[in-house]
């Protein structure tokens, strides 16, 4: 079998994936590496899975089950994995995937539990590395609100480690009208902030209900206005001499508290 090129007309449009615009008019974004191509494959939304010579021997019986399940594997140059991986060293296997993110409504329909909400969340790692949290919790969706990152951008899905595939994911542009559907549902709708009027080792009882989480974008927090129309304010205490915690660390901490609650009978 020749290995396609760089210049193939089918590896181009897939690296094309690597922007947003392109994967919006396709429909389709890039899963890289074992961990994302394997929870992709699992979940029936691999269209092409390009790897290397490299990829062939090492991930043998992935690729082999991805071609038995009727998708399309392609062999491809050394130069043309290049292209299509978007880190620094390519690892070679890459799938074209169906979009990931599903409606609000959708999400809301399947009466959750637990949600994670980052409002205005803004770095693609800090993105998958949440999605990758509320996964792990057992966690029911994640809605990313307002002005957000792509669910679907390289660094996202690389960070998330094939969390993306496992936990639904949806966009919500219109913060105001999220905040609308959640209570509209019964859900009560936390706020982490630094100053809030209720401790996270005494919110046990708010979590015996459904409840969604709003953390804010990386630099600016909360929007006041958002914060205020929170069900409750939630502070993580610190008892170190660190000011604050980052986005990732705060979700983890409280979709944790709330899974322990929540998974505890």
């Amino acid at each position: 079998m020749d290995a396609l090129s760089e210049r193939n007309p089918r590896v181009v449009s897939a690296v094309k994936l690597q922007r947003a615009a392109a994967r919006r008019k396709a429909g389709r974004f890039l899963a890289e590496g074992s961990n994302a191509v394997t929870a992709a494959l699992e979940t029936g939304r691999v269209r092409e899975l390009f790897y290397s010579l490299a990829a062939a021997k090492r991930d043998t019986a992935l690729i082999a089950g991805a071609e038995a399940s009727g998708v399309r594997t392609t062999l491809v140059s050394d130069r043309a994995a290049e292209h299509l991986g978007e880190t620094v060293t390519s690892p070679g296997l890459v799938a074209v995937c169906d979009l990931i993110d599903v409606p609000l409504a959708e999400v809301l329909a399947s009466a959750p539990r637990m949600l994670a909400v980052p409002v205005e969340i803004a770095e693609p790692g800090n993105a998958g590395t949440l999605i990758r949290v509320a996964d792990s919790v057992g966690a029911d969706g994640v809605i990313l609100a307002g002005d957000t990152v792509d669910p679907h951008n390289g660094k996202t899905v690389r960070a998330s480690a094939g969390s993306v595939f496992h936990v639904p994911v949806a966009r919500s542009r219109d913060v105001g009208a999220t905040l609308d559907a959640l209570a509209a549902q019964g859900i009560t709708v936390l706020a982490t902030a630094a100053k809030g009027e209720v401790d996270l080792d005494d919110a046990d009882e708010l979590f015996a209900g459904p409840v969604a989480w709003l953390f804010g974008n990386e630099a600016h927090g909360l929007p006041a206005e958002v914060t205020a129309r929170a069900d409750h304010r939630v502070r993580i205490p610190i008892r170190g001499r660190a000011e604050s915690l980052n986005l990732a660390t705060a979700a983890a901490i409280c979709l944790y508290a709330n899974s322990r609650v929540r998974y505890r009978d």
